[in-house]
């Protein structure tokens, strides 16, 4: 009996030992989880390394997975210098935090100057890339958007830009017009109070302003009815040729959305009837191609408008793939 109450002190230090062991493993192997994904190299004492994808301490020994060789390794724990190895994962991890800022970064201004290029001119209603005019109505309670074509007296040689190369050259007479054909222009606002976008190229010099300046340049003019015609401006010539330019401009709200988009808006509701949005050169001379449209709530609907879609309410980058239906 004494021999058995001396090997059970002894069975229990075994078992504490074991358990301990068991404990500190566990703890190591926890600790090597923890880390290894930040590990992408173990570095050993000779200077060499093994590149890996994750290892696990097991006991004096440490289990890898090369990713040299795609297969399960071993090595010593003693082999590995862990303070390299430390340093290296903190390196590594900085040069990818930095390469993921720099991401960001280029991410983000990427969809900043896509945002400028295409922003929202009603809810779900996204600016194209910019080129042309547009004109934001509301037809029966809903946003819709309506392209504006240039017009002028010569418009199949000056068609769709907005650059200042139709500027009235004054003949021999008292007084010149400029007239658009018809009594109405082709696109009607159903609402009083439409929004003109107005595209600028802020890398073509010929346009002669940017957006910013564009409050200097853009007018709305009402426009008069005469035999059959819409009158847009009014040229008074003296005989010594001094001009004198006359139109009813409208008072209104010029101001850039970005680099790219001047939106144009009548400061008070516009009565029925004709309208273009004109542009003036530094010396205030008007551009004899404009862009024409009206105002009559009770028109039918404009051709080819561009109606609310919700998913362009996202960026045009993170928009998401529309889902296909169930056939």
């Amino acid at each position: 009996m004494r021999c058995a109450r001396n090997f059970l002190p002894l069975l229990v230090l075994v078992m504490l030992v074991s358990s301990l062991r068991m404990d500190f493993a566990s703890c190591q192997t926890k600790a090597a989880q923890e880390q290894q994904g930040k590990f992408k190299r173990l570095i050993l004492k000779d200077g060499s390394y093994e590149p890996i994808s994750q290892f696990t301490i097991q006991g004096d020994r440490v289990r890898y997975f090369s990713t040299e060789r795609n297969s399960w390794e071993e090595l010593p724990y003693s082999l590995i210098d862990w303070a390299a190895t430390e340093r290296y994962a903190g390196q590594t991890k900085q040069e990818a935090s930095e390469r993921m800022n720099e991401a960001l970064e280029a991410a983000a201004k990427e969809r900043s100057e896509e945002e400028a290029r295409t922003p929202m001119a009603a809810p779900g209603i996204r600016l194209p890339s910019p080129n042309g005019v547009f004109l934001l109505d509301v037809y029966q309670s809903e946003p819709v958007l309506n392209s504006l074509a240039q017009n002028g007296a010569d418009l199949n040689k000056n068609t769709g830009s907005n650059i200042l190369r139709g500027i009235v050259n004054p003949v021999a007479g008292p007084k010149q017009t400029v007239e658009l054909k018809g009594l109405h222009a082709r696109i009607q606002s159903h609402t009083l109070q439409p929004a003109i976008f107005f595209s600028v190229d802020p890398n073509d010099p010929s346009t002669g302003y940017n957006s910013a300046a564009a409050k200097d340049h853009l007018r709305i003019v009402s426009c008069d009815v005469k035999k059959g015609n819409r009158v847009v401006v009014a040229y008074d010539i003296a005989i010594y040729g001094k001009v004198k330019q006359r139109a009813q401009y409208v008072e209104a709200r010029i101001e850039p959305l970005s680099d790219y988009w001047v939106k144009v808006t009548p400061s008070s509701p516009l009565k029925p009837g004709e309208y273009a949005l004109v542009e003036l050169d530094d010396k205030g001379s008007m551009n004899q191609f404009v862009w024409d449209f009206g105002v009559n709530p009770a028109a039918p609907p404009n051709p080819a408008a561009v109606v609310a879609d919700p998913e362009k309410s996202e960026p045009v980058l993170i928009q998401k793939p529309r889902k296909k239906a169930n056939p």
